[in-house]
């Protein structure tokens, strides 16, 4: 695999990382399954290109993208918290209609950013040439202030309700935390998250489609679930730490798999790489247990 070929594999898993982080709040903390993602983050992307490619600063358009996706998020509580439709569903009616929404913020299936500033060339330095090289560097710092932020959020009183709201809500309100604000909060958080990687996306890859999200929530899952194998931890720090190296992983078994010419994929075998991707990391927890069931025995 080519020099290349890595950059653009950390690349992509740094951006999916901020799409691990979001399903981490919605997965593991509040303990909702929530497929609005698969629809938050080209909504995302569809916001920041449409903007963009009508002279709006692409700082502006990737906050609005951002806003959008908490609102979509907010919807889907909304459905579970106040309409009191199953979470599950809720997430897969908010899903179905971002894909029309997306259509209608696009005007058209897709918006290409040829020639268009994004957040990337504004900030990249004049004199440095290899763009391939400044965007990865790029997203490692803002994952790292994702992560940061998050990690000191969920330390505060709000971030320990939402916690406890997770883990417990019966508990949770007895101790007069509102429980359905937090999924409210919630929501929206991960899902701005989400379309904020769609933004970033979107720009990185020159331009927005409406089929970029299909199978966001798969590749969410799977390198949290990746994430969690390598990294085991209950302490929230390390656990954000996890789905981001476990995306970045997750992008590096793909690229490796699809650029490795004795395997013989291709670029559609990509879903049946992520689905092989997605069993290994369950079956390793139940291979450790075993191996340790045995040795106490």
């Amino acid at each position: 695999m080519s020099l290349y070929s890595l950059w653009g594999a950390l690349e992509i898993g740094l951006i999916f990382g901020l799409v691990a982080l979001g399903v981490l709040i919605s997965f593991r903390i509040l303990r909702f399954p929530d497929l609005t993602v698969d629809g938050s983050f080209p909504l995302g992307g569809a916001c920041a290109a449409v903007l963009i490619s009508q002279g709006v600063d692409p700082f502006i358009s990737t906050f609005v993208a951002m806003c959008a996706g908490a609102f979509a998020g907010m919807i889907t509580g909304w459905l579970n918290v106040r309409l009191k439709i199953m979470d599950l569903l809720a997430s897969i009616l908010m899903m179905t209609a971002l894909y029309s929404i997306n259509l209608r913020v696009m005007g058209r299936p897709n918006v290409p950013l040829i020639n268009d500033d994004t957040v990337f060339t504004i900030l990249q330095p004049s004199g440095w040439s290899d763009d391939y090289i400044f965007r990865p560097l790029l997203l490692v710092l803002i994952v790292i202030i994702a992560k940061l932020l998050l990690d000191w959020f969920f330390s505060t009183q709000k971030g320990l309700g939402m916690r406890a709201t997770g883990s417990n809500p019966r508990m949770a309100r007895a101790q007069g935390v509102a429980t359905g604000g937090m999924i409210l909060l919630g929501m929206a958080i991960s899902n701005a998250l989400v379309a904020l990687a769609g933004a970033l996306f979107a720009q990185s890859q020159g331009g927005a489609d409406i089929s970029m999200g299909i199978g966001t929530i798969v590749i969410g899952l799977a390198a949290v679930i990746v994430g969690e194998s390598i990294l085991p931890s209950r302490r929230l720090v390390w656990a954000t730490l996890a789905v981001i190296l476990g995306a970045i992983l997750y992008r590096f078994f793909i690229a490796l798999a699809l650029n490795a010419d004795f395997i013989g994929l291709q670029a559609q075998d990509l879903n049946l790489v992520t689905a092989v991707l997605v069993t290994i990391a369950l079956v390793i927890p139940l291979l450790k247990k075993r191996k340790k069931a045995i040795r106490k025995s």
